[in-house]
C-alpha cells in the first residue's frame, strides 16, 4: 500500500510538475544513460585502437630487430648456437628487456626455436590464436593468457601483453616463423588511462553543452507558456467575473421589470380611484341635476340647476386635466439630453417657487427614448423630495457621461427632521425610480446622512455608440 502510494504521489508530481522539471528529469536521466553508452563505446575503441597501434609500432621494431637473425628457419627447423647467443645479446639489455622480459619464436607446427627461457625451446605447445593469426599474415595483440601450458611451465602469475608478428623470407616473403613479444603493460596501461581520461571529459564536456543548450531552449519555452497560461487564467477569472456579474444584472433586471409591471398596476388602479373618486362623482351629480332641470317649475328653479350642473361639469374638467397633466410628459423625444435635465429643472422652479442649480456638460452621444424618460423621472422625483423635504434649500443636478457610463445626481441640503425623512424613506416614489433604472440595467443608490446632504445617483451603462430614438 505504502508502495504503490509513493509510486502514485511520485507519477503526480511529474505530471504536474512544469515543462522544465520534466526536461530536467527526464531529459537529464536519458543523456547520462548515452554519455554512459557513449562513453563505454568509444572507450573500447580507442583503447583497441591504442593497442593496435602499439602492436604495430612493437612489429616494425621487432621485425627489424629479430627477422635478419632468424632467416635460417627458411632452412632449418632449429636456429644454429651462434644465432641463439646473438638474439640473448640483442634482447638482454637492460632498457629492452625492462619492456619485454620475454620473446618466443615460433614454428607453425607449434615448435618453439627460441625463447628467453631456455627450457622451452625445442618444446612443442598448441600453437596460441595469436600464433595463428601471425601465421596467416595478421599482426595481432591480447592479453596474455596464463592457464596456457607455455606460461603455466614458467609459473606466470602477471599478464603482459601478447604481440604476434609474422617473420618473413627475404627473398620470398614467405612467412618461416612468428615472434611473440611480451610488453610489461606499465607504459600501455599509463596510456590507455590517459586516453580513456580524455575521452571521458570530451564525451562529459559536449554532454553537458548540448544539455546545457536544451535546458535553456526548453527554459525559454516554458517561461513563454507559463506566461501565457498565467494570461489565460486571468482572463478566464476576468471572463467569470463578467459572467457573474451579468448573471446578477440580469436577475436585477428580471426583478426590477416584475417590480415596474406591479408599480404600473398601482398607478393604474390609483388613476382609476382618482378618476372614480373626482370626475366620475362629479359627472355623475351633473347627471343627476338634469333631471332636476327638467322637472323644474319655475324658470328660476331651472337656472340654478343649470348653473350647479354646470359648476359640477367644470369641475370634473379641471380634475381631469390635472391628472392629465400628471400623466403626460413634455415634448423631449428630440432633446438632447442636458436640454431634457434643465427642462425639468425648469418646471420644477417655475412650479416651487425654488432655485435649482443645473452641472450638466454639453453630450453629443444620442440616447434611446427610454433613457431620457428615465432621466426625467429621476430628475423630477428628486427635486420633488429635495422641495418636500429640505424645503428646495441646495437643490442641484450634476450629469456626466464618460467611458460609455452615464452618471445623473441629484442633491440637497438634507432633511433636518428625523420623523419627515423617515417618511420620506417610507415612500414609493424612490423604489419606483429604482425599478426603473434597474430594468434598464443601471444601479440606483442614496446616500444620506443626518444634519448633512443628500444625495440620489443612477447609472446606467450605454451600450453601442447611437440609438435610433
Amino acid at each position: 500500500m505504502d508502495g504503490g502510494s509513493g509510486i502514485r504521489k511520485s507519477k503526480s508530481w511529474f505530471a504536474n510538475g512544469s515543462l522544465l522539471k520534466q526536461f530536467a528529469f527526464t531529459g537529464g536521466f536519458f543523456m547520462l544513460v548515452a554519455m554512459a553508452m557513449a562513453g563505454v563505446l568509444i572507450s573500447n575503441v580507442v583503447s583497441k585502437v591504442t593497442i593496435e597501434n602499439t602492436a604495430s609500432s612493437t612489429a616494425l621494431f621487432l621485425n627489424s630487430l629479430v627477422s635478419p637473425v632468424v632467416q635460417d628457419l627458411a632452412k632449418d627447423d632449429a636456429l644454429p648456437a651462434d644465432k641463439v647467443n646473438q638474439l640473448d645479446s640483442l634482447l638482454g639489455e637492460e632498457a629492452f628487456s625492462s619492456r619485454f622480459p620475454h620473446l618466443e619464436i615460433w614454428r607453425a607446427d607449434g615448435l618453439v626455436v627460441y625463447s628467453k627461457s631456455a627450457d622451452l625451446i625445442g618444446r612443442k605447445f598448441a600453437p596460441p590464436e595469436g600464433v595463428l593469426a601471425a601465421l596467416a599474415g595478421d599482426v595481432s595483440a591480447r592479453y596474455a593468457d596464463l592457464s596456457a601450458a607455455e606460461h603455466a611451465i614458467r609459473d606466470f602469475s602477471k599478464t603482459y601483453l601478447e604481440i604476434y608478428v609474422p617473420i618473413r623470407e627475404h627473398l620470398s616473403g614467405r612467412i618461416i616463423a612468428v615472434a611473440e613479444i611480451h610488453e610489461v603493460l606499465g607504459l600501455l596501461e599509463q596510456e590507455l588511462g590517459s586516453v580513456q581520461r580524455q575521452t571521458w571529459l570530451a564525451i562529459i564536456g559536449s554532454t553537458a553543452l548540448i544539455m546545457l543548450g536544451l535546458f535553456g531552449i526548453v527554459y525559454r519555452g516554458n517561461k513563454v507558456i507559463e506566461a501565457q497560461k498565467a494570461d489565460l487564467r486571468e482572463r478566464l477569472d476576468q471572463i467569470e467575473d463578467v459572467s457573474r456579474q451579468n448573471r446578477q444584472l440580469g436577475q436585477k433586471v428580471q426583478q426590477a421589470s416584475s417590480r415596474v409591471t406591479e408599480l404600473n398596476e398601482r398607478f393604474l388602479r390609483s388613476i382609476g380611484a382618482d378618476l372614480h373618486d373626482g370626475p366620475a362623482q362629479l359627472i355623475s351629480f351633473a347627471a343627476l341635476k338634469v333631471d332636476q332641470v327638467r322637472r323644474a317649475a319655475t324658470a328660476a328653479i331651472r337656472t340654478a340647476e343649470l348653473q350647479m350642473t354646470a359648476s359640477a361639469l367644470a369641475d370634473a374638467l379641471d380634475d381631469i386635466r390635472s391628472i392629465s397633466r400628471g400623466l403626460m410628459l413634455p415634448e423631449i423625444e428630440n432633446l438632447q439630453l442636458q436640454d431634457v435635465i434643465r427642462r425639468v429643472a425648469f418646471i420644477h422652479e417655475r412650479r416651487t417657487n425654488t432655485s435649482v442649480r443645473v452641472d450638466c456638460p454639453v453630450i453629443a452621444q444620442p440616447f434611446s427614448h427610454a433613457i431620457k424618460i428615465c432621466v426625467y423621472r429621476f430628475v423630477q422625483e428628486g427635486l420633488n423630495n429635495a422641495f418636500r423635504h429640505a424645503g428646495g434649500e441646495g437643490q442641484q443636478v450634476k450629469c456626466n457621461f464618460e467611458n460609455s457610463q452615464l452618471v445623473v445626481v441629484v442633491e440637497d441640503n438634507g432633511c433636518s427632521d428625523p420623523d419627515m425623512q423617515a417618511s420620506s424613506e417610507a415612500g414609493m416614489g424612490l423604489a419606483g425610480l429604482r425599478d426603473r433604472v434597474e430594468s434598464l440595467g443601471g444601479t440606483f443608490s442614496i446616500h444620506r446622512e443626518p444634519g448633512a446632504k443628500t444625495r440620489i445617483e443612477m447609472s446606467v451603462f450605454i451600450m453601442g455608440t447611437g440609438y435610433d430614438g
